[in-house]
């Protein structure tokens, strides 16, 4: 999926390497992790498919770089990507299966570990505070300022869903503490 996400990312606008990993880590990386070194071997492998095209650009007292655009035959491959099937939620969970195993365990480490998971729920929400304001920022770069709703749609999903893991924690040291059943 990530070669679709630099395919959507170059049908925005042409990028370097490090611009779409800057991107990533600005706009995706709440629900998508990439590192720059998986982008470039990516990269690679687009070019190699035909999918995206670059051009050197030569720098003064600077190393030249390589400015990707997406193809006429990458920007097919998107949409492809885009009709194909719908949208997916899988079923593999690393969290729940652990959640299910937990037993072998004393209370105390499940409490603390679900404790961890509200704190990491919160600091993934505090995340996306300045999320809003890229939006703005890349939506203004573009002609249809509509791709802006979709990606607030993104951010929206990781919000609730991080409010719902941290209710669900809540409830589940609540049960373990014996404040519920």
């Amino acid at each position: 999926m990530l070669k679709h996400g630099i395919l959507g990312l170059l049908n925005y606008c042409d990028m370097t390497g490090y611009e779409i990993a800057q991107t990533f880590k600005i706009s995706l990386d709440f629900f998508w992790k990439a590192q720059t070194s998986q982008i470039y071997r990516e990269l690679q492998a687009l070019e190699k498919n035909q999918w995206v095209g670059k051009t050197l650009v030569h720098q003064q007292g600077r190393p030249d770089k390589n400015v990707y655009f997406v193809t006429d035959q990458g920007r097919g491959e998107l949409l492809r990507w885009l009709c194909q099937g719908g949208l997916e939620f899988g079923p593999r969970n690393p969290m729940l299966m652990k959640v299910f195993f937990m037993g072998e365990q004393s209370r105390e480490e499940n409490i603390r570990c679900f404790q961890e998971l509200q704190e990491r729920c919160r600091a993934f929400l505090e995340g996306l505070g300045p999320v809003a304001d890229y939006i703005e920022t890349y939506s203004a770069c573009l002609n249809d300022r509509e791709q802006a709703l979709y990606w607030n749609m993104t951010v929206e999903y990781g919000r609730k869903n991080m409010q719902m893991c941290m209710e669900w924690a809540k409830e589940c040291i609540d049960r373990l503490e014996g404040r519920a059943v």
